[in-house]
């Protein structure tokens, strides 16, 4: 029988709040973290625009031996797992520390220790490669840093699925508590990847806006959008067994109650055009749920404001939902924060979990005159005040890789 999971902790790293508490005042706000890229000269290229975070100080969040050792993706990762370790009031020498463990995903890893490493290689001879190239840029390094800083000795692991990496990541956690394997799993997904090769490389592939105005650059299912922006960040949640959770008294946010993972099987960028391997994600989260599909209410949207994906979820949310499609309320967070990549799922979960703690679903920031083909509900214009007991999150990766998550308003 599996066992139930709560989430009890929260930590996040965004471009528009370097915690939850203020992620969330910007999401409320409805603050847009999208500016001119400022990591690098953006001369020769055709993309101006990033959603970069802002005032991260590495030193003020870890030990400043430990941040050397560590890519922008291990510190914000390593960030947020310590915000949620301490909002959860985790105590290490209370836990058995092998039934703790860490999922944390990142689609990317380092790029930019690769950049710079090879620059060196070029110029002045392998010798003068940094002997920690390696565990600055693998992907895995994230979840280690956050095991390391942390004392977490259970299941350590990693997953990389494009987009979807932050997605997977808690579900899998999910699973390894569900069947045993855990009591507590800090779970979720880290990036940071605004540099020149994933620029150029997101630029030539067509995937990234062209913009250069802030307000209208990532505009999900309005019908002038051209493309993603790319972000950066980390999100991280405490999963918890739930008589674990009630024994030692733990605030509990809300429950984790289902997950589906699918894949499309079709490209490597474009989802299917039918939106199936995407709807079969969302079935199967509502299925393991128990819930009616008519329970929910809400839906946080991969939204990534290219064409494919905004029209192709479209259609995954009507084939799921039907007629109850038209009551939902679906929204795009990367309308504010841009594409996390792979941090972009564990981010958005966290704004299912504070919707349905506020009864507050933000408006999708700078879309104005929606695609006629997308027509749902889309929180156009202003936000909405409506009681949420029931939310989905969504993740879509380039390889096909589809994920959803069901989190519900916690009862005992």
């Amino acid at each position: 029988m599996k066992r139930r999971v709560v989430i009890t902790g929260m930590g996040a790293v965004t471009p528009i709040g370097n915690t939850v508490p203020e992620f969330w005042d910007g999401i409320r706000n409805g603050t847009v973290g999208i500016g001119e890229i400022s990591k690098f000269d953006t001369e020769a290229y055709q993309v101006k625009l990033a959603a970069e975070v802002k005032g991260f100080d590495a030193r003020e969040r870890m030990d400043f031996k430990s941040a050397k050792r560590m890519e922008l993706f291990s510190q914000y990762a390593v960030a947020a797992a310590k915000e949620a370790f301490e909002d959860a009031g985790l105590h290490m020498e209370e836990e058995d520390p092998y039934r703790v463990g860490t999922i944390v995903g990142s689609g990317i890893g380092s790029l930019q220790t690769a950049e710079r490493e090879y620059g060196k290689i070029l110029e002045r001879g392998p010798a003068r490669v940094n002997p920690l190239t390696v565990p600055l840029m693998i992907s895995n390094m994230a979840a280690g840093n956050v095991a390391i800083q942390l004392g977490l000795k259970g299941k350590c692991t990693s997953v990389t699925t494009a987009c979807a990496s932050g997605t997977h990541s808690i579900g899998d956690a999910l699973r390894a508590i569900q069947y045993g394997d855990a009591e507590v799993m800090l779970a979720g997904g880290s990036e940071s990847a605004i540099c020149p090769t994933a620029v150029a490389g997101f630029t030539n592939l067509t995937a990234l806006t062209t913009s250069t105005d802030p307000a209208r650059a990532s505009i999900p299912f309005d019908r002038d959008r051209n493309g993603f922006v790319i972000g950066e960040g980390a999100g991280i949640v405490v999963l918890e067994e739930l008589e674990h959770a009630k024994k030692r008294g733990a605030h509990i946010y809300a429950e984790l109650a289902g997950y589906g993972a699918t894949c499309d099987a079709w490209h490597i960028t474009s989802p299917a055009e039918d939106g199936s391997g995407a709807a079969k994600a969302m079935e199967l989260a509502v299925r393991e749920s128990g819930l009616s599909k008519r329970d929910i209410g809400y839906i946080n949207a991969h939204g990534t404001s290219t064409h494919h994906n905004d029209l192709f979820e479209t259609r995954a949310i009507r084939n799921v939902f039907g007629t109850h499609a038209d009551d939902l309320i679906v929204n795009s967070t990367k309308s504010m924060i841009g594409h996390l990549l792979g941090a972009a799922g564990a981010v958005e979960l966290i704004v299912c979990v504070k919707t349905i703690r506020e009864g507050f679903i933000h408006q999708t920031m700078g879309t104005n005159v929606l695609d006629p083909a997308c027509d749902l509900d889309y929180a156009v214009g202003a936000p909405v005040e409506r009681s949420v007991t029931c939310a989905l999150s969504n993740s879509l990766g380039f390889g096909g890789h589809n994920a959803s998550l069901l989190v519900k308003k916690y009862e005992r």
